[in-house]
């Protein structure tokens, strides 16, 4: 079966949600298919929607910008285009990525012209826990000196948590949400 089929490979729920599965919908955000899949077990949604979606939209060290730079390579990196596209279309806008920096994000460098010092210095360090699942010492130094300590770390976290992401949602199958687009596509 090739990746994004037209069909998962777990069915997401459908409305109508019995009260717990709406209130675990409600905690992960727009009930979007990899979310109604979650929800089949509502507290792992809970869990989920506890240390993803709450503490990386609300409380997360790192700016839009930065965070959607870890997600958006990080995805691409995987071939997860499912979590790609559902990112692209909800956040490159307000995390100010141009369609140059999207090419480059998904099959570029971080060398690649449109990226500054400090953009440069996020997708280094992704680009290096993707490859060697580590970073070494230059690396997280020029990470630290472009977002701080906390937001470093951060870093390690959420690309670890999109790898995870990436594994499920290929696993799956799960099919391009309307109105998204596969890695790299305009």
């Amino acid at each position: 079966m090739p990746l994004n089929s037209k069909h998962s490979r777990i069915e997401p729920l459908a409305p109508p949600y019995d009260e717990e599965t709406a209130a675990a919908l409600d905690l992960l955000g727009p009930p979007i298919q990899l979310f109604r899949v979650w929800a089949r077990r509502p507290e792992l949604a809970r869990g989920v929607a506890g240390w993803g979606r709450y503490y990386f939209s609300r409380l997360s060290a790192l700016t839009v910008r930065r965070r959607e730079l870890v997600i958006d390579r990080t995805t691409a990196l995987c071939g997860a285009d499912y979590e790609w596209g559902v990112h692209v279309a909800a956040f490159a806008g307000k995390a100010g990525l141009d369609a140059e920096q999207l090419a480059s994000l998904a099959s570029g460098m971080p060398a690649d012209d449109c990226w500054d010092a400090d953009d440069r210095a996020v997708l280094e360090a992704v680009d290096e826990l993707h490859r060697t699942y580590d970073l070494c010492d230059r690396t997280w130094a020029s990470l630290v000196a472009v977002a701080g300590e906390d937001a470093a770390l951060e870093v390690v976290l959420i690309c670890g948590w999109y790898h995870a992401v990436s594994f499920a949602v290929r696993a799956l199958r799960l099919p391009l949400e309307p109105g998204t687009g596969r890695i790299g596509a305009p």
